[in-house]
């Protein structure tokens, strides 16, 4: 409602500072490449009252920050700093290119200028300090670690109103996001049309942002894609309240207090729901009891798996004096089954040959399917990277969650997702 009103304000006052000197008209948004992205967000303050923010992608018409308007996350002051630092070198280097008639030193010139022009980008980049949910702050090089990031990286609209609401103690409500101007050449951008966060710029600055990697949100329920190495719901101890469950809580306080509808091992990545309200909670619960919840994990096995494909049902318990490993046990043990299928043998950078295993779980029993694979009645060959039941960890357990399919709580369409295997 508020983005259409903004909407409304733009097409009829047909200036972009409206509340303010009035003076910068929206022509040059219909121009060839002139749209841009627009946003809103209503968040609470410490005292619960609801504030209204906007805020515009990248520069406006040529303006960095306007009146009334969620600023750039580099104040103006620190990039005329950063300009005076570069802006004169590049200018004369390029001066001196066009009126160099040699080619060498010419060539030379382009060179200097061309490294001067990285380590500029670089520094550009070393001034965002970009506010999360925990009031902490990260750096776009924490964001993009393969060091390569996109252009334009901290200028959207989402990331300009959430660290607005951060850096200010307040809590995100609801956001949305819409083009205005000129329709985009590729026509993935439509005059008033509503999109998302792009995931190319945005995606991995919201996860730092927000601690998650939200896939899918609506009234009843989350769906998140888990990293390697985070709890699902909180442990036992000071150290382990850090988790899914805690942190979609942050987002989302009117969350049941235990909002986890099912876990995965600390080990494991990928989807998990999480219920934003107790009827979906035992909803979605009650599908995963009855077992009408479909779930694929993808993993990668130490060795070479000779079989094509089958099945596996075995019964496992708790090894009370080893915590928390699971040991066979025909009499006492719970039985669980799981469908799985090779898809292919790769060989790692180490020489090793490794299995790429898919796994269709139809029960979910603790470590199943790792016990599936490395005890010797099941397959044999232990998860690669699984410190309880192979040969250790160097960097992660090789089991993701890539596939969830179940029925909505409320709406009672059927929902599928699926998530990169990130290995």
């Amino acid at each position: 409602m508020h983005a259409r009103v903004l909407q409304h304000l733009l097409l009829t006052t047909a200036v972009v500072d409206f509340d303010a000197e009035g003076s910068l008209g929206i022509e040059g948004f219909f121009a060839a490449k002139g749209g841009a992205m627009f946003g809103v967000l209503v968040a609470l303050d410490v005292e619960g009252n609801e504030v209204l923010l906007k805020a515009f992608s990248g520069s406006c018409l040529g303006r960095r920050n306007l009146p009334g308007w969620v600023g750039h996350l580099i104040d103006d002051d620190t990039f005329h700093q950063y300009e005076r630092s570069f802006d004169p070198q590049i200018k004369e280097l390029g001066k001196a290119m066009l009126q160099e008639q040699d080619e060498k030193k010419k060539s030379a010139l382009s060179r200097t200028r061309s490294h001067l022009s990285r380590k500029a980008l670089q520094a550009y980049y070393s001034l965002y300090r970009i506010p999360t949910i925990t009031g902490d702050t990260v750096s776009l090089f924490d964001c993009f670690p393969d060091g390569k990031i996109p252009t334009g990286s901290g200028d959207c609209c989402a990331i300009k109103l959430l660290a607005y609401a951060f850096s200010h103690c307040m809590r995100p409500v609801s956001m949305a996001e819409f083009f205005f101007g000129n329709e985009t050449a590729d026509h993935k951008r439509t005059h008033l049309e509503f999109y998302g966060p792009c995931d190319e710029k945005c995606k991995p600055i919201l996860e730092r942002m927000l601690g998650l990697d939200i896939v899918y949100q609506d009234e009843d329920l989350v769906v998140v894609n888990k990293p390697a190495h985070l709890l699902s719901v909180p442990g036992r101890g000071e150290e382990k309240q850090d988790c899914i469950e805690s942190r979609v809580r942050a987002l989302f306080p009117q969350a049941p207090l235990q909002c986890a509808v099912h876990r995965l091992d600390m080990d494991t990545s990928g989807l998990l729901v999480l219920a934003l309200t107790k009827h979906a909670h035992r909803a979605l619960s009650l599908q995963f009891q009855n077992q009408s919840v479909d779930k694929q994990y993808v993993a990668l096995l130490e060795g070479v798996l000779t079989s094509e494909s089958g099945v596996i049902t075995l019964p496992f318990r708790l090894d009370v004096e080893n915590r928390p490993r699971q040991i066979y046990d025909e009499l006492q043990g719970k039985w669980g089954t799981t469908r799985y299928k090779r898809l292919a043998v790769e060989r790692l950078d180490n020489g090793m040959l490794v299995t790429r295993v898919l796994f269709t779980p139809h029960s979910g029993r603790t470590h199943q399917l790792r016990l599936h694979s490395s005890h010797p009645k099941g397959l044999g060959l232990p998860i690669l990277g699984d410190r309880l039941y192979g040969t250790g960890m160097e960097t992660r357990l090789h089991l993701h969650a890539q596939s969830l399919s179940f029925t909505h709580p409320t709406h009672n369409n059927r929902l599928h997702f699926m998530t990169k295997v990130p290995f």
